[in-house]
């Protein structure tokens, strides 16, 4: 991506063409880029999002909020990539802890990663309900939370 204004503001279409570039990569075996071969070990994780994956054209014409639509692989791909990148850099602060914890209790990193997306989503949905940043260390206390209690 390189100098690209989008990867700090991506559209939904470019993060939707993203992963779809990252898919059709690794299927056929071309070079990535660090951010690419990221994106690519968690689209892995998750075949059954492998054919929206597979055509360009549809995953931009489909719209996951109408009724029965069901999950926005694009979204969850995304969040992925985005704990992935918090904790590869501890922001906000403590995040790579609280993970690292969470995914050694639960002895699964994926499977941390569906929890943490859980606290990242209500981060998000509360600063945008009450027009302020989003709130780093209640998100990191809540991943906490989940990764002390049993």
């Amino acid at each position: 991506m390189g100098d690209n204004p989008a990867m700090f503001n991506p559209s939904q279409a470019d993060v939707r063409r993203f992963f779809c570039a990252v898919h059709a990569k690794a299927r056929d075996g071309q070079p990535m880029e660090a951010i690419e071969t990221l994106a690519s070990l968690w689209v892995a994780e998750h075949p059954e999002h492998h054919a929206a994956l597979s055509d360009v054209d549809a995953a931009l014409a489909l719209n996951y909020d109408a009724p029965g639509a069901g999950t926005n692989p694009f979204l969850h791909l995304s969040m992925h990539l985005s704990i992935s990148e918090q904790c590869s850099i501890d922001q906000p602060r403590g995040i790579r802890q609280a993970v690292e914890l969470l995914a050694a209790r639960r002895d699964n990193l994926h499977d941390a990663h569906h929890e943490v997306m859980e606290e990242l989503g209500t981060m998000l949905w509360e600063a945008q309900r009450s027009g302020r940043a989003p709130d780093g260390q209640t998100y990191i206390d809540r991943v906490q939370r989940r990764a002390t209690r049993d």
